[in-house]
């Protein structure tokens, strides 16, 4: 890491405390970063690295993440997560803006430059489109009534569930490894120590909220996401690793609802390309944006 690292701000957003880091750079073209589920805003930090000579790079933590609040209803959505990015870019009064988004983070960026296409410039969405038509589907052949049932009994669990506690820091950093086998020794030990809070007896717990493990039964009607994708007026790219469980818009037909989207696929790469594939994705940024 450079020996000055960013500077932890924050802001208001639904009356919640956000957290977002800044990379310095103000006058250089914004560029904001915006991480996937179950991550946080330290998880940019190589590329915020390769890039903050040329632009004044900003990566903000979500709600219910690193180091942002959570929401004491424990019920996250997409939509107020959106508000959420509008509100950090309007706050900072930086827009328009470019954007680099992964996973969760993903589909929030989309939809923000779906809604407001004049405030991006450039996007780049790393597996960012959601679940796959094919994988809708397959929800939706479960009656919805049983799928609400099964929602509320998830969330009643959820709500009795403290997070999980590990005895050390490697115990956390065997745990991260588990998750993603492509990722270096250097790079899980990295999101490790920034991904946990060590808690007053001395264990360790992931910093974000367990609830974000249920998502709500249903999100917005597919023909509003479509919606939201054709209105992207911005060059857009949506990247995939060859490997990754995500479905290639290519290959399931989504890429017909976007105006000036390309999708590049990475090989030897899964779900966190940015991470297992870290050299080509900085060149490939560095030829888009």
């Amino acid at each position: 890491m450079h020996d000055t690292g960013p500077t932890s701000q924050s802001f208001i957003s639904q009356r919640l405390k956000l957290n977002y880091l800044d990379w310095g750079g103000r006058g250089k073209p914004p560029l904001v970063l915006v991480h996937g589920g179950r991550d946080h805003a330290r998880s940019w930090d190589w590329t915020a690295e390769a890039l903050r000579a040329d632009y004044h790079v900003i990566a903000m933590d979500h709600r219910g993440h690193g180091d942002s609040d959570w929401v004491s209803d424990g019920v996250y959505s997409a939509g107020d997560m959106v508000y959420d990015l509008a509100q950090l870019i309007h706050q900072l009064g930086v827009g328009p803006v470019r954007m680099v988004a992964h996973s969760m983070g993903g589909n929030v960026a989309l939809r923000y430059a779906g809604a407001f296409p004049d405030m991006v410039t450039k996007l780049v969405a790393i597996e960012g489109l959601g679940p796959s038509p094919e994988y809708r589907a397959k929800q939706r052949s479960q009656p919805y009534p049983e799928r609400l049932a099964e929602w509320i009994a998830k969330k009643r669990k959820a709500a009795g569930r403290t997070p999980r506690k590990y005895e050390s820091i490697e115990a956390a950093f065997a745990r991260m490894i588990e998750e993603n086998a492509y990722l270096t020794e250097e790079q899980a030990r990295h999101l490790t120590v920034h991904g946990v809070n060590r808690n007053e007896d001395g264990t360790y717990s992931w910093k974000f909220d367990p609830h974000l493990n249920v998502w709500p039964v249903e999100d917005i009607g597919d023909e509003f996401i479509e919606q939201l994708w054709s209105a992207i007026t911005c060059p857009t790219l949506l990247l995939y690793g060859a490997d990754s469980w995500a479905s290639n818009p290519e290959k399931d037909g989504r890429i017909a609802h976007f105006k000036t989207a390309s999708v590049i696929e990475f090989e030897k790469a899964g779900h966190w390309l940015h991470h297992d594939q870290f050299d080509r994705f900085i060149a490939t940024l560095r030829d888009f944006l």
